[in-house]
């Protein structure tokens, strides 16, 4: 288990820099003011970052996400880990299973964390160089938002990170194992990196897909509250307005953005923590060889990608 949580870490700090670019348009495009929009869609919302606050925007927010979803990935790939090894049998559904108790479990870091990034990604839209910042870093954000509203108040938005967590990572870690299974990925095959790329972008693809518009209100009900006004009631409020004033349509902002970084991101993160527990393991193997007698010969350790 320990080698599934330092895999996790591994593989999460590699998506987080590859990622936040697109998860930070995500945010902007999903909260704008539908009567007075900032953003025509993606690439206009890349430019306009790019141009009115520097690339350096883009980043906005990483703090939270660089020390929290490190850590949340070595939660999610140890907790999936542990929990098939607990199941005992390798099937689709123990891995669907396996992935959502992750997502049940990381919850508890990933609200808050989403809530931090959420509101220093909306700090200074369209300024180069605000003039005045409300929140200093995330940890700054969490602990004002701690002493406004306490534990509840940093927790906003819990019920639709669960709803979106809990689904998501169990068609995350189901459509990894089936798609793996598929390619063949094989420790011996040439094309075993490729393949794995391939597999952890599509899986992440899915996931996002599944679980997409519960997100929407999740960063709409944690957006809310920003500049002192609250917008929304609850989830069925925010949902019934949301409706309202833009129709079916308001379930898919920030789609593309999403899926432009979904890919990259979980492709990262998958091919790094199977490769890297792949040669972790292959080093314990070779420990174990030289410590046994030379008459014990034990067979070679084969890499399982389908099962963290």
């Amino acid at each position: 288990m320990a080698l599934d949580f330092a895999a996790g870490c591994v593989g999460g700090a590699a998506g987080v820099l590859v990622g936040h670019p697109f998860d930070t348009v995500k945010v902007r495009l999903q909260v704008q003011n539908v009567d007075k929009p900032l953003y025509r869609g993606t690439f206009h919302c890349f430019q306009s970052i790019i141009r009115q606050e520097s690339a350096l925007g883009l980043y906005k927010g990483i703090g939270s996400p660089m020390m929290g979803l490190t850590f949340i990935n070595a939660i999610v790939f140890g907790v999936q880990g542990n929990a098939m090894r607990k199941l005992g049998c390798d099937t689709p559904l123990n891995q669907f299973l396996a992935g959502a108790s992750a997502g049940t479990i990381q919850c508890v870091i990933c609200c808050p964390m989403e809530l931090a990034k959420t509101r220093m990604q909306l700090q200074g839209t369209g300024e180069k160089k605000s003039k005045k910042k409300m929140y200093k870093n995330s940890l700054d954000c969490l602990v004002r938002i701690y002493k406004k509203e306490g534990v509840r108040g940093i927790n906003r938005g819990m019920v639709t990170t669960l709803l979106r967590e809990a689904p998501g990572f169990g068609v995350y870690f189901l459509a990894y194992d089936v798609l793996t299974r598929s390619l063949g990925c094989e420790p011996e095959d040439p094309y075993m990196i490729p393949k794995l790329l391939f597999a952890g972008g599509m899986s992440g693809i899915a996931s996002w897909i599944s679980t997409y518009p519960v997100d929407v209100i999740k960063s709409r009900l944690q957006a809310d509250g920003v500049g002192g006004v609250n917008q929304y009631n609850g989830i069925m409020d925010c949902v019934r307005q949301s409706l309202q004033k833009e129709g079916w349509r308001v379930f898919t902002r920030g789609l593309t953005s999403t899926l432009l970084r979904a890919f990259p991101v979980n492709a990262t993160t998958f091919a790094t923590v199977t490769l890297f527990l792949m040669y972790m393991r292959q080093g314990e193997e070779c420990r174990i060889q030289d410590s046994e007698p030379q008459s014990v010969q034990l067979q070679p350790l084969q890499a399982q990608p389908t099962s963290m």
